[in-house]
């Protein structure tokens, strides 16, 4: 197998492990020269075909992850399952009105 095919199919691996939608966070950015802040969540938005997890990040930027780069891991279900309980809890809050 040659560097190229060896490229897509670790790429194709990324695509299927990281589907658009999946919560990540990110712990540690390598080389970049405007990081995101560590323990940054985020939503994936697209893998494209080098490998790069583009992201949506909860603080309102939009970055790639480069893997072998930078530290990020998947949110677990406990804690996708938290997120959506603060997101009802915010829904659902009294209304003040004058």
């Amino acid at each position: 197998m040659n560097k190229f095919e060896a490229e897509r199919r670790k790429a194709e691996r990324l695509k299927e492990s990281y589907p658009p939608g999946t919560r990540l966070m990110l712990l540690q950015m390598g080389d970049d020269p405007r990081p995101i802040e560590p323990n940054t969540k985020g939503t994936v938005r697209v893998v494209d075909d080098m490998g790069t997890i583009h992201c949506d990040f909860d603080n309102g930027r939009r970055l790639g992850i480069v893997p072998g780069e930078d530290s990020f891991r998947k949110l677990t279900d406990e804690e996708i399952a938290e997120e959506q309980n603060e997101d009802i809890d915010e829904d659902n809050a009294p209304v003040m009105g004058m």
